[in-house]
C-alpha cells in the first residue's frame, strides 16, 4: 500500500513538473493589428464597423437639413441593435464608437438611452429627497431627442466539407422620432472564408 502511494505521488510530482515546462507565451500587440484566430466575429470587425457607421452617418445630409428647418443641432439616442447573427455579439463596442464620434464631431447631440437614462432618473428621484432644494436637480427639464439610431447585426454561414464563409452584415438607420422618417440608412459588409 505504501509503495503504492509512493509511486502515485511521484507520478503525480512528474506530471506536474512536465506540465509546468510547457510554456505559454504571451505578447502585448496594437490593438489595431488584425488578428483573426477563429473566423468568427472579433474586435477588428467591430471597429471596422463602427468607423464605417461613422463616416456614413455623420457624411449623411440629414444633419444639415435638420439645422437649416431647426436652427439648433440634432439631439440623438442611440437604440437597440439587435444581434440576429448565428454568433453571441456584444454590439456595445461599436456603439460606442458611434457615441463618441457624434459627441466628437461637435455636429450633433447625444442623450441617454434604456438603462443609463433610468439611472440618471434614480439619481435625481433620490436627489429629490436627500439632496438640498438648491442642489436638487429638476424633473421635467431632460433634453428630447430628434433622431434615434437603431440596428442589426446578420449573418450567413456556407460551409462545405473543410472551407467555411462567414458573412456578417450590419444595417443601421436614423429615424425622426417625431414623425417615424427614416433619413439615414447605412450598412457594412464583412465576409471571411476559412480553410481548416
Amino acid at each position: 500500500m505504501r509503495q503504492f502511494l509512493m509511486l502515485t505521488l511521484t507520478l503525480g510530482l512528474t506530471l506536474g513538473v512536465l506540465s509546468g515546462c510547457s510554456t505559454r507565451k504571451v505578447e502585448r500587440v496594437d490593438t489595431k493589428e488584425a488578428i483573426d484566430l477563429s473566423g468568427r466575429w472579433n474586435d477588428t470587425d467591430s471597429r471596422l464597423v463602427a468607423e464605417e457607421m461613422v463616416n456614413q452617418v455623420l457624411g449623411g445630409g440629414w444633419i444639415d437639413s435638420h439645422q437649416q428647418e431647426s436652427g439648433k443641432k440634432p439631439v440623438v439616442v442611440v437604440g437597440l441593435i439587435y444581434n440576429k447573427s448565428h454568433e453571441h455579439i456584444s454590439a456595445e463596442t461599436f456603439v460606442k464608437d458611434v457615441e463618441r464620434a457624434f459627441i466628437n464631431s461637435g455636429r450633433v447631440r447625444l442623450v441617454q438611452a434604456g438603462d443609463k437614462r433610468e439611472e440618471l432618473r434614480r439619481e435625481r428621484a433620490a436627489q429629490q429627497e436627500f439632496s438640498s432644494m438648491e442642489t436638487a436637480k429638476a424633473w421635467g427639464k431632460e433634453l428630447g431627442a430628434d433622431f434615434m439610431l437603431n440596428g442589426y447585426i446578420n449573418s450567413i454561414v456556407d460551409t462545405y466539407k473543410k472551407e467555411r464563409v462567414n458573412f456578417y452584415k450590419v444595417n443601421m438607420e436614423l429615424s425622426n422620432l417625431e414623425t417615424n422618417e427614416i433619413v439615414w440608412i447605412g450598412d457594412k459588409e464583412i465576409k471571411k472564408y476559412i480553410n481548416k
